[in-house]
């Protein structure tokens, strides 16, 4: 290979390296802009995890005593520095020893009685959490009776519907949740205040009508899920009015039973920073850029050697070529591994061979036609200088055997014409709607005699079937070869059978013999020209080695194959095997 070359794949192998790397880095900027991404979406997640936990603390909790442990544990869940100060910044809680100078902005402050939805925290439309629930916590003697009543009802509402489930409020309170059609089973009982959340709902109402500044004003009913809804005219006329009031009233009831607002600080552990994830500092641009000068250059090295050992291969195949091309037909190279270049390298070989065993079978072939047409050619040029010379005489006897090492002359320039036009592509059939019982009589009729004087008897019956699409003449001199070589070397007292039928679409013929048979070693080389079995198949009973290679150039023709089974001692079958309809 010219060293331009070398220095041309060695350049394009590193410039597909340059856009790789590219690529890659490009890549690993769209990964890191996702990590990072990711990194504060589960910033912002573990915010909302501390957030829940503490809001849920400060909800069911009168003051902020016992707070720690829970600091300490979601600090060790998320990994980061958690503080708890009062609004006044006295410090109430904080996951280090020394937690030093908070922030000027909290990350969260925490309220249950103003929860801040926007961190994803469930609260109620009056924003007040719904595990506050203060004086309407049942004592457990409610409870018990509640949740019984609720296995009754349940267990009614699916014996109706099949359907039913049991929701729990904070409280404690149970509410049978099923489909129309099931209040037979009592779940309104479920729906009446027990006498805790009465007393606090008789109060609500006192805090409620204070705010109003007026009496008989409608009484809110406290669902299981402590839900809050109104009936009657005064909600219409002033629903904002009575929904402030309520509010206020809930805030002012639950205060004794929460703790108080608190501002939370999350930071990263041992600073006083708030958590960021990922940042691509300098540094680390610095260490991205040499990393991918690195690879670079590791690429270009890589690349390169590739390109070498690629290169030796290539050369080692150049130069094979070339000695072919000098006329060596037994250059081969060495196969190494299984990658493209070895395979690449065994089809060489193979087409080295192939062209080899080509080679070698056009020789044998000239030979064999030489030797073929070298016997009848001196057999008649002595005959005639014999005649010319006085020594024999030029009679009816010596005309006849002229004539016969003629026509054999004829037979074999006619089937290796045959031969060149098939291997040309310019064999060509030409067929025609025929009755193959006509043919098969033809066949009978002209074959009969010869057996008869050889002592082999002919059978060729009829074809149940014979509609055909065929050449009738190349069909005739398939059969005419196939029966010929069958009487040929069927001993006297044998016998040979011409059979034909159809197979779905296809016209099957059988010619079939009770000679001595073809070796199993041998049977594969039947149809190849001018190829002998043994002794009996010599050139002096008559055949010329080309009959069969015929056979199967014309049956190809036809679209369709011929094959042979022989067994030693038994004889053989040929088939031939034709499309009964051609296109």
């Amino acid at each position: 290979m010219p060293r331009s070359l070398l220095f041309r794949l060695i350049a394009v192998t590193a410039i597909i390296a340059v856009c790789a790397v590219a690529a890659t880095a490009w890549l690993a900027s769209r990964t890191t802009s996702s990590s990072i991404e990711r990194e504060q979406g589960q910033v912002f997640a573990d915010d909302g995890t501390v957030y829940q936990a503490l809001l849920s603390y400060a909800a069911t909790h009168p003051t902020w005593s016992g707070v720690e442990k829970t600091i300490d544990e979601y600090a060790e869940k998320t990994g980061r520095k958690i503080v708890l100060t009062t609004p006044q910044g006295e410090l109430i809680a904080s996951s280090e020893p020394h937690p030093g100078q908070s922030p000027h902005q909290p990350s969260a402050v925490i309220d249950p009685l103003a929860v801040d939805a926007r961190l994803g925290v469930k609260s109620t439309p009056d924003r007040i959490d719904p595990d506050a629930v203060g004086p309407y916590r049942l004592p457990e003697a409610e409870r018990s009776r509640l949740e019984q009543t609720a296995q009754k009802v349940l267990g009614c509402s699916q014996r109706l519907t099949g359907l039913g489930r049991i929701e729990t409020s904070p409280s404690g309170h149970p509410r049978v949740i099923a489909p129309a059609g099931t209040a037979q089973c009592g779940t309104a009982v479920l729906e009446r205040p027990t006498p805790t959340e009465q007393a606090a709902l008789d109060k609500l109402s006192e805090l409620i009508d204070a705010c109003l500044g007026r009496n008989a004003k409608p009484a809110p009913v406290a669902k299981a899920a402590l839900s809050w809804t109104f009936d009657g005219p005064v909600v219409q006329a002033t629903g904002q009015t009575v929904t402030t009031c309520v509010t206020a009233a809930r805030k002012e009831q639950l205060t004794p039973y929460v703790a108080p607002a608190a501002w939370l600080y999350i930071t990263e552990k041992g600073t006083d920073q708030p958590p960021t994830g990922f940042t691509l500092s300098q540094e680390n641009r610095t260490k991205l850029i040499a990393v991918t000068a690195a690879i670079l250059l590791l690429t270009v090295i890589v690349m390169g050697l590739a390109s070498i050992r690629l290169i030796r291969p290539l050369r080692a195949l150049t130069g094979a070529a070339q000695r072919m091309k000098a006329g060596e037909t037994g250059a081969r190279v060495r196969v190494r591994g299984k990658d493209e270049i070895a395979r690449l390298a065994t089809a060489f070989n193979d087409m080295a061979r192939a062209r080899e065993e080509l080679e070698g079978a056009r020789r044998a072939m000239v030979s064999d036609v030489a030797h073929e047409l070298r016997t009848p050619l001196a057999s008649i040029r002595g005959w005639l200088e014999a005649a010319q010379d006085g020594v024999s005489q030029l009679d009816d006897e010596l005309v006849a055997s002229l004539l016969e090492e003629a026509v054999h002359l004829q037979h074999i320039v006619d089937d290796l014409q045959d031969l060149a036009l098939a291997d040309a592509g310019a064999l060509r059939v030409h067929p025609e709607p025929i009755d193959a019982n006509a043919l098969l009589a033809q066949l009978a009729s002209a074959h009969t005699p010869r057996a008869e004087a050889a002592g082999v008897r002919l059978s060729v019956p009829s074809m149940a079937d014979p509609a055909l699409t065929a050449d009738p003449v190349r069909l005739r001199q398939i059969l005419d070869n196939l029966v010929s070589n069958a009487v040929r070397h069927t001993p006297r007292g044998g016998r040979v059978t011409v059979a034909s039928r159809r197979e779905g679409a296809d016209a099957v013929f059988e010619v079939a013999d009770t000679g001595t048979g073809i070796p199993a070693e041998d049977l594969p080389h039947v149809f190849d020209r001018f190829w002998r079995a043994d002794a009996s198949r010599a050139r002096a009973s008559g055949g010329s080695g080309l009959g069969l290679a015929i056979v199967r150039k014309l049956a190809e023709a036809h679209g369709g194959e011929v094959a042979a089974v022989s067994a030693v001692g038994e004889g053989t079958t040929f088939t031939l095997r034709l499309p009964a309809q051609m296109s």
